[in-house]
């Protein structure tokens, strides 16, 4: 109605996540479904590789879980194969990529979210993803040099309207 007002949310910030496609993400073949997935919520893709964890690498990354029952399994299953690293940047991004990824079981997991589409373990979940900026900033720094990000700076006026104008 005229001389309404809406409140308006603030948006997110613009973040940047690290997402770890597992042993079973690659050896099953979906690994461009679930990076497709990010990218057409809008996220991007800024930094990308495939690579084999060695147990040094692994033992870092899932330091936390260190004396836990899982942990010797986790570190075997992710120097079992190859992997493949991504840094997903976009507003609000690790709270997106995460709901996006679903619960940790595959079997709890709702259908539309990634491991809730093709897991059906909590073992074998297909993907890791950063839970925390403090989380994504360190893990990250651990896959990824600052010279490996690629910038598409151009690309993003498809996704935040930066404009300033009315819409179209």
């Amino acid at each position: 109605m005229e001389g309404e007002t809406r409140a308006v949310s603030a948006q997110p910030s613009v973040e940047r996540t690290l997402v770890l496609l597992k042993p079973d993400a690659v050896g099953r073949g979906v690994v461009g479904e679930i990076l497709s997935r990010f990218e057409r919520k809008g996220l991007e893709i800024v930094a990308l590789k495939m690579l084999r964890l060695d147990r040094a690498l692994a033992e870092e990354q899932y330091a936390e879980h260190k004396g836990k029952p899982f942990y010797e399994g986790l570190v075997r299953f992710m120097t079992s194969g190859p992997i493949v690293a991504a840094v997903i940047e976009g507003r609000g991004a690790i709270s997106v990529v995460r709901k996006l990824i679903g619960p940790t079981s595959g079997q709890d997991a709702p259908a539309g979210t990634i491991r809730g589409d093709y897991g059906v373990s909590d073992r074998f979940n297909l993907v890791h993803a950063s839970d925390s900026p403090e989380s994504a900033r360190r893990e990250i720094a651990r896959f990824f040099r600052e010279d490996e990000f690629v910038r598409r700076d151009a690309e993003r006026q498809w996704i935040y309207d930066r404009s300033g104008g009315p819409p179209l």
